[in-house]
């Protein structure tokens, strides 16, 4: 399981975009400990705690993949609000993702591209016949 990629792919569908990691390091290098916030849309999905960044980041995005399964007792609001969830198929994703960073403005910032990003495979999918699944 690559919960990062899962939980990206996962937004991205939802029409949210990609999440964003906020790590935090605390104590001396020997007992470093990363504090990790997976944020989308504005709200903090999930929160955890690693003795590596990238252990951190792992389980934050399992635990936001959970809460966004029902699991958890947390549901960020803009995700009831979703109609369904799109289905997910990386290759259709990566042309998505890959339009809209060629696609972008100079300017853009990467929330930006996120954004035309998650549009742009909405878009493709409706033109192939695809809907979003019923929650």
């Amino acid at each position: 399981m690559n919960a990062k990629g899962d939980l990206i792919a996962r937004l991205v569908s939802l029409g949210l975009g990609a999440p964003t990691f906020e790590a935090e390091a605390h104590g001396p290098a020997h007992e470093r400990t990363f504090h990790v916030k997976v944020w989308a849309n504005g709200q903090v999905l999930a929160t955890a705690e690693g003795r590596t960044k990238k252990d951190a980041e792992r389980l934050a995005a399992e635990l936001a993949l959970r809460g966004l399964d029902g699991e958890s007792a947390v549901s960020p609001p803009q995700l009831e609000q979703a109609a369904g969830a799109w289905p997910i198929y990386a290759p259709v994703l990566a042309e998505a993702v890959e339009a809209a960073m060629e696609f972008a403005r100079e300017d853009a910032t990467l929330d930006d591209v996120r954004r035309d990003a998650g549009r742009f495979y909405r878009e493709l999918l409706a033109d192939l016949g695809h809907s979003p699944e019923e929650a």
